[in-house]
């Protein structure tokens, strides 16, 4: 007989920062931004196209999906041309995938916003594309409280209850963000989520933009104000 088995073990989470000052030589940032990149992504990338915002008082971090692999298909994955990328989870083993990145969330707020400073630094939680539902299962299961929740050209978690995601939000604004000619994310169910959203009460608006399935630079600075 076949028997599943399941056995926690420590790894190594990659993750990048710009903006911030030295906490040796400065105060902490007086906002924080953490965002989470979408599905064939790294950080690297993705957080760069936030390093435009990032000054001393506003720190972006940006967590890696701890799921890599190779995008393209080459004769030799050696190769430095070989694209890669990551992911955040599968429906593979779903419920442990969902348990380990709340965890991972977790732990990487209380290193980069610890608990002694957490109250004086505002928290923006940013999730695109796949990691919409990451960061929606963070907020609703973790520790962390954000200000501000920024949901980018992703879906809402089926599993998670609104009128329940409302009062772990206490009072957080949430931002729902689509292109108009987004093929993977289209306006209409961002709509719909918009109105479940403010039937439950939550502070929520919808930002579009012209475009498809990507990050929109002046939409993003608009957010960020």
């Amino acid at each position: 007989m076949i028997t599943e088995h399941h056995l926690a073990v420590k790894r190594t989470a990659r993750y990048y920062s710009v903006g911030g000052s030295d906490p040796a030589t400065g105060p902490p940032a007086g906002e924080m931004w953490i965002v989470c990149h979408g599905y064939g992504q790294l950080a690297a990338q993705f957080v760069d196209s936030f390093a435009r915002f990032a000054t001393p008082s506003r720190q972006i971090v940006a967590p890696e999906g701890l799921s890599r692999f190779y995008l393209d298909r080459p004769a030799t994955s050696a190769s430095p041309h070989v694209r890669i990328g990551a992911a955040w989870m599968t429906r593979e083993d779903r419920e442990h995938e969902i348990a380990d990145q709340i965890a991972y969330l977790d732990a990487l707020h209380d290193v980069v916003r610890p608990p002694a400073t957490a109250r004086s630094v505002r928290l923006r939680v940013l999730g695109f594309s796949q990691s919409v539902s990451t960061v929606a299962r963070w907020l609703a299961h973790g520790r962390a409280r954000a200000d501000e929740v920024i949901l980018w050209a992703g879906a809402f978690p089926p599993e998670l209850d609104v009128e329940s995601f409302a009062v772990r939000l206490e009072g957080a604004r949430v931002v729902l963000v689509v292109g108009t000619r987004d093929e993977l994310a289209p306006w209409a169910a961002a709509d719909t989520t918009l109105h479940r959203f403010t039937a439950a009460g939550i502070d929520a608006r919808l930002v579009s933009f012209d475009g498809g399935h990507r990050l929109d630079d002046a939409t993003l600075a608009a957010i960020a104000g």
